[in-house]
């Protein structure tokens, strides 16, 4: 790691892809998306340690923003170790990986389960559990990275 820009040194990472470039946008648009690019930020990092709130969705939305009005949040997040490895592989094809598919599917399952002991009604149980199902055939019908 290159301790004067914070990124990767070449010779410890071959070659990484850099990251996208959009044109700029209107300074409040810019300032309306960056409060959401940090909001994701920080509600993905939440996730990482409370189980059942994704990661992975609020970190493609806070670089998604980040992308659109904050081309330094954006570089800091395309090469961080743990997130930027989601983005590139999203960014290739939105390949995701299967220990990401996997942890999913057993989050979905347990909230599944509490769900169904917890729903006021049946029938919402049965709602949430078919949506986090279409959700499950959706995301592993993603190509994995190679």
């Amino acid at each position: 790691m290159d301790t004067t820009t914070g990124k990767p040194s070449p010779e410890a990472t071959p070659a990484l892809p850099e990251p996208p470039v959009h044109r700029p946008l209107p300074l409040p648009v810019r300032w309306a998306l960056l409060a959401f690019a940090i909001l994701c930020l920080v509600l993905g990092v939440v996730g990482v340690f409370v189980p059942g709130l994704p990661t992975t969705v609020f970190i493609l939305m806070a670089a998604w923003a980040a992308a659109r009005c904050s081309p330094r949040l954006h570089e800091w997040l395309w090469y961080h170790p743990l997130f930027g490895i989601m983005l590139r592989d999203w960014a290739n094809g939105g390949r995701v990986g299967r220990r990401s598919k996997w942890n999913a599917t057993i989050m979905m399952a347990a909230c599944a389960v509490i769900l169904y002991f917890t729903a006021p009604k049946p029938w919402m149980a049965a709602m949430a559990c078919t949506f986090m199902a279409c959700v499950l055939v959706w995301l592993w019908l993603r190509p994995e990275p190679v």
